[in-house]
């Protein structure tokens, strides 16, 4: 008896990089604010790439809280909406293109969203990489750190709780 031969790497990598697509594509503010996502296996690491329009300090500059809240934001909701859909389009239950036609989970909600500001977000891109510390069935919990020039030196952090939507929770 052999065992079915594995996909080839390729169509795996396009497979979970269509899904990420579709999932961000999905939401036009993160396309206002130009965030995109870099994919390592099933962690992800988001970019909020810098454009004048960021600014909300002309002066020092420095970027706008609200658009450091919002890229904070985003990153906890992909993430943990990644973390629910990536069992599933590994068992080749979802299908890349069935989210790429729209047919996509419902997002999580937001309950509660706490940032801390470390110091100014300087006129350069920045990083963020969420954690999910809990996440049952209806509830979840995130930690987001953001920086730019070295990943130790935070300009900005968030904790969030999310309602998990109960129709992706059942699934994952």
């Amino acid at each position: 008896m052999s065992r079915p031969r594995p996909e080839p790497v390729q169509v795996v990598k396009q497979r979970r990089d269509a899904a990420l697509a579709a999932l961000v594509n999905a939401v036009p503010y993160i396309r206002f604010l130009n965030i995109t996502f870099d994919r390592r296996g099933d962690e992800l690491t988001s970019v909020l790439h810098f454009d004048d329009k960021l600014i909300g300090n002309p002066f020092l500059p420095a970027i706008h809280g609200g658009v450091t809240a919002a890229f904070l934001e985003v990153t906890s909701v992909i993430t943990l909406n990644w973390s629910h859909l990536w069992p599933r389009i590994e068992s080749g239950e979802l299908d890349p293109e069935d989210l790429a036609a729209g047919k996509l989970p419902r997002q999580p909600k937001t309950i509660d969203f706490t940032v801390d500001y470390l110091r100014s977000g300087l006129p350069r891109d920045a990083y963020a990489r969420a954690t999910v510390n809990r996440s049952g069935r209806r509830y979840a919990s995130v930690h987001v750190e953001a920086w730019q020039d070295h990943k130790d030196r935070l300009f900005a952090q968030a904790t969030g709780h999310f309602l998990i939507p109960q129709d992706s929770a059942s699934k994952g």
